[in-house]
């Protein structure tokens, strides 16, 4: 049942009426119902399998809560860890490295008969399974009580509007919300609609549009090169963008219409002026989650001194940053997909944060030297220019298939571009046409698409959460209802309505 389907527009209405009406003892089991019969619209086998794994770690909290020694304690957590991170590597990972194993080994002509297991991914593994580690943590590390009610905690792992492609909320912030008492607001479901409503535009009006140009290059790569590549490398970008945040943006907004205040996941990442602004504002949910269960115990692990998230300072403990950083990135490509290419996505991120902070000085003193202020628009729009093209540069291994169609891609990046300029500057927008029709694109597809973009832009250049809608909460009413109008209009006649499935919902 994908999100932006009528199948579940009309399961979230049937949910929300039945959820206001009945009292609230009994919301917990209405939405535990509708969260397991959504998962199993997905895969209906894989529900046994989510509902054993949160009996499993239901138990290792209760019995972390009553262990009155540490070390006990510690038993039942690293329990618990491996058992998640095994359902994991089974399901998601065991083929990948046995293949590799397999090359690797054959190479050598040494030959080992290990099994490829035929096995589906079960939707979602990679965002419950982070939600219960990072639960386990907690409550291992004395920050969290127990939960003991089962049926809350069930639903805090499976609760269906995050449970295809998170926000990976933590156990702390969602889980009370849950034995909460929520009265009908009006402001909150009409905030909840208008953000899904956004979301909806995002996916169907720009993600699924631009997923059309992009498949037709990356599908067909020796047929295309310099231009045409160009702006595919581009139009991933931002389709990926549009899908992920259009998703969250509908499950929050999902989440919000029935009172609960979900994580936020982005933060207009293409404004930023940094790789690493960029990782805090993309995937938040997750980048934050990393920080805390993984950056800072490896960091503090090689230091073995410094607990605290002041561990940016470079000069302090060089080498716990380093390596903190490089792992920390590595575990984020390959959570991303199980391939080489998302593994060195996630390393040349980790390059590029590394560089960012060793060449801090550096940038620093040229921006002196040259009288550029540090928050002038100059240095700004340099700033987001220089950090958009390398994040759209790493989307080329994310987006391609294999090593050797990522290696075309940046081979033939550039190739013919001078000559396409020379005649654009000669001819006009006539190479440009021929480019868009070689991709496929009408000239009234590419009109849609940059209206829609720009639309987007304006929403992220003057909003703070990048939605469009708060920015006229106390504007008149006609002025209101007309940009409402506007948006459901664009949905309508410019939307993708062929329930394309979402990117992240993969990983």
């Amino acid at each position: 049942m994908i999100l932006t389907s009528i199948d579940f527009i009309c399961f979230l209405a049937i949910v929300v009426s039945i959820y206001y009406s009945l009292p609230h003892r009994f919301r917990w089991l209405l939405l535990l119902a509708a969260s397991y019969y959504f998962y199993i619209s997905w895969e209906p086998g894989y529900a046994v399998l989510l509902l054993v794994s949160t009996i499993i770690d239901f138990t290792a909290g209760l019995l972390m809560g009553k262990a009155s020694k540490k070390s006990r304690r510690k038993v039942i957590f690293l329990a618990g860890i491996i058992f998640n991170v095994g359902l994991l590597f089974i399901f998601k990972y065991y083929n990948f490295f046995a293949d590799s194993l397999k090359s690797l080994t054959a190479h050598f002509n040494i030959f080992f008969p290990i099994p490829h297991l035929n096995l589906l991914l079960p939707i979602g593994i990679s965002y419950y399974t982070f939600k219960k580690i990072g639960y386990l943590i907690e409550v291992y590390r004395q920050n969290q009580e127990p939960e003991k009610h089962f049926g809350r905690f069930a639903l805090y792992v499976s609760f269906f509007p995050g449970i295809v492609a998170g926000p990976i909320d933590r156990a702390k912030k969602l889980l009370p919300q849950f034995a909460k008492r929520i009265d009908f607001d009006y402001q909150q479901v009409t905030d909840g609609l208008k953000l899904m409503a956004w979301g909806f535009f995002k996916k169907l009006v720009i993600a699924d549009r631009l997923a059309v140009y992009v498949n037709q290059v990356f599908n067909h790569l020796g047929r295309y090169e310099g231009v045409p590549l160009i702006l595919a490398v581009y139009c991933f970008s931002f389709q990926v963008y549009c899908d992920f945040s259009g998703y969250t943006d509908i499950a929050i907004g999902a989440g919000k219409i029935m009172g609960f205040r979900m994580m936020e996941n982005f933060d207009r990442p293409y404004l930023a002026r940094s790789v690493p602004d960029f990782w805090k504002r993309w995937h938040i949910s997750l980048t934050s989650w990393l920080m805390e269960y993984l950056f800072l115990p490896i960091a503090y692990a090689v230091s073995g001194k410094i607990k605290s998230a002041r561990l940016l300072h470079i000069k302090a403990e060089t080498w716990s940053y380093f390596i903190g950083v490089i792992c920390t990135m590595l575990l984020c490509g390959i959570w991303h997909g199980a391939a080489w290419t998302f593994v060195f996505w996630g390393l040349l991120h980790g390059v590029y944060l590394l560089l960012s902070y060793i060449t801090k000085k550096t940038r620093k003193g040229i921006r002196k030297s040259l009288k550029i202020r540090k928050n002038s628009i100059l240095h700004k729009c340099f700033g987001i220019f220089i950090t958009f093209n390398l994040v759209s540069f790493s989307w080329i291994f994310f987006r391609a298939k294999t090593f050797s169609h990522a290696e075309y891609v940046i081979k033939h990046l550039f190739t013919g571009v001078p000559e396409f300029i020379a005649q654009t500057v000669s001819t006009g927008l006539s190479p440009l046409r021929l480019v868009l029709e070689k991709m496929g694109i009408t000239p009234g597809d590419f009109i849609i698409v940059v209206i829609a973009l720009g639309i987007l832009f304006l929403a992220e250049l003057l909003s703070r959460d990048g939605v469009i809608f708060s920015l006229f909460s106390k504007k008149p009413v006609w002025l209101r209802w007309s940009i409402y109008y506007l948006i459901v209009f664009y949905i309508y006649f410019f939307g993708k309505f062929t329930a394309t499935e979402f990117l992240y919902a993969r990983f």
